[in-house]
């Protein structure tokens, strides 16, 4: 096969009888040569292990109660007019967000992961961004918001205008079926996993979960801690693509292409800031802006070092040492207790 071949190859080309079995050392992250629908032997374990986890942590948004969040929404004392500015804004950032994210898996990515190991997690996830959707329609329903203004702020709130065409310039090639270049689809890779799920969403988690730390919007809180549980594994399912695309393709990682890396998550960290003062004017339930800021620097910095770059800001210090916590199960004894149903491994897995 030619290069241009190989890399078209989707799973749905003619079955040649009599051809040799699969071996293992033919799959390839990409452009693999290998039969694409053959899921053993099993040469990603690691991505594996990342869909039996997915499936272990399976939740609906139904499952939480909402009638403690309704009669403080409903309470002209229960929330600030900055709170409420700054829930409302971050929920129409997520409820539009889930879903270019997903586009992106069932449009770009699935199309090019050429091993059933990764396309296995792929449909985990795609399903996992349809739940997240669906907990941004519960919420908006159950609080009697306008539909119409929260699943319309990507047009009308610059900064998450900006996010999402950001985002969205690095689909639509692959969406019409232009992208050819390996590269591309790494760089889709970064923006996707790197940026988009593993820093553009942790303002929005640190303010709905400092909500709930005051007891305010409880179940919306609950609700963010199992997506933000979700997305620490789709980030470092994505994280994990990257590394093993770049050991396969040591060709793609040069040096030119990492500077470009680099100043793709300065850009998106800019942004992600602006969001912050979009969503948050004034400080509240210890947030501020600046300090959104120190934490993305930090996060920045962390994303920069698990793909294999130098740190870009050299922030050593997290300003809400409470997320790290949010994010392990182990240290949350009372997590469970809200739900209808007890998942018994979630509190074994390894969060990032």
């Amino acid at each position: 096969m030619t290069d241009l071949e190989t890399s078209d190859l989707t799973g749905l080309e003619a079955i040649a009888h009599g051809a040799a079995r699969v071996n293992v050392d033919d799959k390839a992250m990409i452009n693999a040569r290998a039969d694409v629908n053959q899921l053993l032997p099993l040469k990603y374990r690691w991505a594996w292990e990342k869909y039996l986890a997915g499936c272990n942590n399976h939740w609906m948004p139904t499952e939480v109660a909402m009638q403690a969040d309704i009669a403080l929404w409903k309470s002209s004392t229960g929330l600030t007019e900055d709170e409420r500015l700054m829930l409302k804004r971050n929920l129409g950032f997520f409820a539009t967000a889930e879903s270019l994210v997903a586009n992106n898996l069932v449009l770009a990515v699935y199309q090019r992961l050429t091993n059933p190991e990764c396309r296995q997690y792929l449909l985990r996830q795609a399903f996992e961004e349809a739940v997240h959707t669906h907990t941004f329609q519960y919420i908006c329903e159950s609080l009697g918001l306008s539909a119409g203004e929260l699943f319309n702020m990507y047009r009308e709130v610059p900064s998450i205008t900006a996010k999402d065409a950001w985002a969205l310039k690095y689909t639509q090639g692959l969406e019409n079926g232009a992208l050819r270049d390996d590269q591309d689809f790494l760089r889709d890779l970064v923006a996707f996993y790197v940026v988009f799920e593993g820093m553009w969403f942790y303002t929005g988690f640190a303010q709905i979960l400092s909500l709930g730390r005051r007891n305010k919007m409880v179940g919306i809180a609950e609700q963010y801690q199992y997506i933000l549980r979700d997305e620490s594994i789709h980030l470092n399912f994505g994280i994990d693509c990257i590394n093993q695309i770049k050991l396969e393709n040591p060709h793609l990682w040069g040096a030119e292409f990492q500077q470009e890396v680099r100043g793709m998550l300065t850009e998106a960290c800019a942004l992600e800031v602006a969001y912050a003062r979009d969503t948050m004017p004034r400080g509240m339930l210890g947030l501020s802006a600046e300090l959104c800021e120190q934490y993305m620097h930090f996060i920045t910095d962390r994303r920069a070092q698990q793909i294999g770059l130098a740190p870009i800001f050299g922030e050593a210090e997290n300003p809400f040492p409470w997320m790290s916590e949010a994010m392990d199960l182990k240290k949350e004894k009372n997590f469970f207790e809200t739900r209808v149903t007890e998942y018994q491994t979630g509190g074994s897995l390894d969060w990032d």
